[in-house]
């Protein structure tokens, strides 16, 4: 059995983690020594390596599976009150929970997964909530 993770990136994700290590690569190689903390730039640059070797891109899955709640999937939630949250589901890497983008291995990542519209599934963060899958969307990929 292998420790290896596997790092999920959208390709805009994936676009932007190349980018940073090139010109992370091209900073180390226009700089002496005595000009850039090095350590540091290896160290991220040993980081992004290790992403860029066990990167796996979010694929669209098959349209038969398009009905169940996967990496990828923009999901709309209904909360008691018709109150909708939007959330995309992603890898760790590319999160951002003010903007709806949740990890899979998130508490809410987790219960939505393998999920279809009109599930329900129990959320307790600081306060137990009830939400209802309303529409599952793999457009944007």
């Amino acid at each position: 059995m292998s420790n290896i993770k596997n790092f999920y990136l959208t390709k805009k994700g994936l676009e932007k983690i190349e980018k940073e290590y090139t010109e992370l690569k091209y900073f180390q190689l226009s700089k002496n020594r005595e000009e850039s903390p090095e350590f540091l730039v290896k160290t991220r640059m040993e980081n992004l390596e290790n992403i860029l070797r066990n990167a796996e891109l979010i694929k669209l899955p098959a349209k038969r599976k398009q009905d169940i709640i996967n990496l990828g999937a923009e999901v709309v939630l209904e909360k008691p009150g018709k109150q909708t949250n939007k959330f995309l589901i992603i890898g760790s890497l590319e999160t951002n929970p003010e903007q709806g983008k949740i990890s899979f291995e998130s508490p809410i990542g987790q219960a939505l997964l393998g999920r279809k519209v009109g599930d329900k599934i129990t959320i307790s963060s600081p306060v137990k909530t009830i939400y209802k899958v309303k529409k599952i969307n793999y457009q944007h990929l």
